[in-house]
């Protein structure tokens, strides 16, 4: 999906866009997660979208498609997985590299892992094969799936016109550098909003 493909839709769709397309992608089916949501965060800087709404929706869209991936995994098993995951794209090793991350980094990985290509798209499903307890799924993928909406959202928001020079950076140095630019962005949008509030405007 090429980026005139997500204007077209966001076009067409609006807030559609972000709670479809990020509720497919959890399933495993491909959706260019991160561009989608750092656009919209751009559209949100034009007045187009709101920022509040969008990041709403697009959390639920992300913890709605983890949730079910989770259901899925503890009650159909590895085997089903084996047998059948093809069809989302959930092959044999794909299952076997997510299941290394998770020995690496065990549970945690539910929150990082939004940041690791190729692994996001089957935490869900191994969490629930491995009987990961639902209260901590839940901790981890809940407040992991806010982090990762929020980083991006704000990326486009707070950069602006600049949003893709920034975007490919973070995508070609890394998650690492999502932190620190994320609280610069952060910086921004609070003294943007205090600036508006000021104003006696809205954001």
């Amino acid at each position: 999906m090429s980026f005139a493909d997500i204007e077209r839709l966001f076009e067409l769709y609006g807030y559609a866009v972000l709670f479809g397309g990020l509720f497919l992608e959890f399933i495993a089916l491909p959706f260019p997660g991160e561009t989608t949501l750092t656009y919209s965060g751009y559209l949100a800087y034009k007045g187009t979208l709101h920022i509040v709404p969008l990041i709403g929706i697009s959390f639920l869209g992300t913890t709605l498609g983890m949730t079910i991936t989770y259901a899925i995994g503890k009650f159909a098993g590895m085997r089903f997985l084996n047998r059948y995951g093809k069809w989302v794209f959930l092959t044999p090793s794909k299952l076997l590299k997510t299941r290394r991350w998770f020995g690496r980094y065990g549970p945690k990985l539910l929150f990082i892992g939004y940041f690791i290509p190729g692994v996001r798209h089957f935490t869900g499903y191994l969490s629930g094969t491995m009987d990961i307890p639902l209260r901590k799924f839940l901790l981890y993928t809940y407040t992991g799936a806010l982090f990762w909406v929020c980083s991006f959202a704000f990326l486009g928001y707070g950069f602006g016109p600049r949003w893709q020079v920034v975007f490919d950076a973070v995508e070609h140095h890394g998650w690492k550098l999502l932190v620190g630019i994320g609280m610069a962005v952060l910086l921004v949008v609070l003294v943007r909003m205090l600036k508006v509030k000021k104003a006696g405007g809205s954001v």
